[in-house]
């Protein structure tokens, strides 16, 4: 079964918000398996300002926490209520790589996939790409923790 989420139903989630919120739709989601999500890259993000002003790149930093708010997105579809009220941390980046840079106009797709979840540290493996090309990967962990 895959599940698509909108804008409403990340938020419902995920705390952040503008200007920090980089996940702007689910396409697929197979809980406990694989989740692919959506950022939409613009001119008017506001890192551009200063990243840089002749010729705009996405930071990779930025990259990698796209690709850590797709992670919570998986694990919250696929922990359901048992996550409901906990917040969730990056607490782990090994092996990111970078190939090519994000601009302007970019249609950004994330995609996590579970690797094992431990005593509510969750483990993925993520990767981004632009039009089928590889721009990023990385092994994220997260931990769910009691606020």
């Amino acid at each position: 079964m895959s599940i698509t989420l909108d804008i409403l139903q990340i938020q419902a989630f995920l705390p952040h918000r503008y200007p920090f919120l980089l996940v702007d739709k689910v396409v697929e989601c197979e809980p406990g398996i694989r989740l692919l999500g959506v950022k939409n890259v613009t001119y008017n993000e506001p890192f551009f300002q200063g990243h840089f002003p002749q010729k705009p790149v996405m930071p990779g930093v930025l990259i990698l926490e796209a690709m850590a708010q797709t992670t919570g997105l998986l694990a919250s579809e696929t922990a359901g209520e048992e996550l409901k009220g906990m917040i969730y941390y990056l607490v782990g980046i090994d092996k990111a790589k970078f190939k090519r840079p994000v601009v302007p106009g970019d249609q950004l797709m994330l995609e996590a996939r579970f690797v094992k979840s431990k005593r509510n540290v969750w483990a993925f493996e993520c990767s981004a790409n632009v039009d089928g090309e590889f721009v990023a990967s990385a092994e994220i962990r997260c931990a769910a923790v009691v606020e």
